[in-house]
């Protein structure tokens, strides 16, 4: 046991802080259950008006209260305790799942419902990601918090790999009114990480002040930051794209089991398996993205890491019209897993390490607002163009922008590179 330990605290430095296994534990578990929602949710939403658009809309409703609320929440975040602060926005998103499995089990489920759950879940996130992020460094410190940032990556890939397999065999053994009891499963799931935090102790933490200036001056500070150091400007960049025009394109996974994949065969429960399916490849390369960095986070390597990241999940968006068969998809889907997570714990490590600790607050919240605040835009356009023109040509479309995009960022300004390097 004890030689365990000690391989793992070598490979995983993060894991020697007795705070931070605490927390990652009880996030993993709570982030199985957000993953089996995830997984759920669209596939019912469609089955219950039939519409992409609607998945689109559902996706606007989560992802509105970032844009709106991360540049504020960062500088608001900054002077309080975060790990209360999580606790209490843990604790709302746990009654919104509840409300969610409520509604749903009692057969009284309805599109509307689902777009004000997702709202209030989303109102919750804008705040919760920022203090989780910014709270890293307080468990770990400097030196191991690359390390933490690739573990609490991992821990949301392996829910992404187990939470769509776990929907699919309850769907199978429950299929009457399933997805509300996977809703209620989550639920509980966040009792996990509550608890958990209740036991964590921040002994990195930095003095937290009271705010003294106006909260537009203190946000003005983070973008004159951001303007005086281009190359961490220009992932923002490459974030906002991300955000509008590729991420979106996940929320259509069941648009890609349901019709692209159309077999004259097809059941009901055929397609909730094969959308499981798609869910878990993503889940399975995401996982593997993660697990490597987590293995090997140098800086050496980070440059390289970042353009291949990009380069693999756009090219897998790029394939999707040519995705007719089952297997060629899970490869493009798992590549695009994998992908994903390899630019985005690229760019979160690479913001972290150059950002001071009295602007990290500030300065993530805009990496968060860029990919995720303007995401309601991205997809409410993917999804009307993918109801209007259909998901093959909306998924060409998307991936030649965004090649344009981040290719000739990385073409014609290499500063990107090097703060990478």
């Amino acid at each position: 046991m004890t030689s365990l330990r000690s391989f793992l605290t070598q490979r995983f430095p993060a894991l020697s802080s007795r705070d931070f296994a605490i927390f990652w534990a009880g996030h993993l578990l709570s982030l199985i259950g957000s993953s089996m929602q995830n997984t759920a949710l669209p596939l019912m939403a469609y089955r219950i008006s039939g519409r992409p658009f609607d998945l689109g809309l559902i996706g606007f409703a989560v992802t509105l209260p970032t844009f709106f609320l991360a540049l504020p929440g960062g500088v608001l975040i900054e002077h309080l305790d975060k790990r209360k602060a999580i606790i209490f926005l843990q604790t709302i998103m746990m009654l919104d799942t509840f409300a969610l499995a409520f509604l749903t089990l009692s057969g009284i489920i309805q599109i509307w419902q689902i777009v004000i759950t997702s709202l209030i879940l989303g109102i919750a996130t804008a705040f919760e990601i920022t203090a989780r992020q910014a709270m890293l460094i307080e468990l770990v410190g400097r030196e191991s918090l690359p390390n933490a940032i690739a573990l609490q990556s991992t821990a949301f890939n392996i829910s992404r790999v187990l939470g769509p397999a776990l929907v699919a065999s309850t769907l199978l053994l429950i299929p009457k009114n399933g997805e509300g009891w996977i809703f209620l499963i989550n639920g509980i799931s966040f009792i996990a990480i509550i608890i958990g935090l209740f036991f964590v102790h921040a002994h990195y933490k930095a003095p937290i002040t009271p705010r003294t200036r106006p909260m537009l001056e203190e946000f003005r500070e983070g973008a004159q930051y951001l303007f005086k150091n281009s190359s961490i400007g220009l992932l923002i960049i490459i974030a906002a794209t991300l955000g509008i025009f590729a991420f979106p394109i996940i929320q259509q996974l069941p648009v890609i089991s349901t019709e692209i994949l159309r077999q004259s065969t097809d059941t009901k429960s055929i397609i909730d398996l094969r959308n499981s399916m798609l869910y878990t490849a993503q889940g399975v390369g995401a996982l593997i993205a993660a697990f490597s960095i987590a293995m090997n986070n140098t800086s050496r390597w980070r440059g390289h890491r970042l353009i291949l990241g990009e380069a693999v999940f756009i090219l897998g968006i790029i394939s999707i019209p040519f995705s007719h068969t089952l297997a060629f998809t899970l490869i493009v889907i798992t590549l695009m897993g994998w992908g994903s997570v390899t630019q985005l714990a690229t760019m979160n490590t690479l913001i972290q390490l150059q950002v001071p600790d009295t602007l990290r607050g500030r300065v993530f919240s805009i990496y968060i607002w860029a990919l995720q605040g303007v995401a309601p835009i991205g997809s409410l356009l993917i999804g009307w163009m993918t109801q209007e023109f259909s998901l093959s040509t909306t998924a060409l479309v998307s991936g030649l922008v965004s090649l344009v995009i981040i290719g000739g960022i990385q073409l014609f300004r290499p500063a990107v590179r090097q703060i990478a390097g």
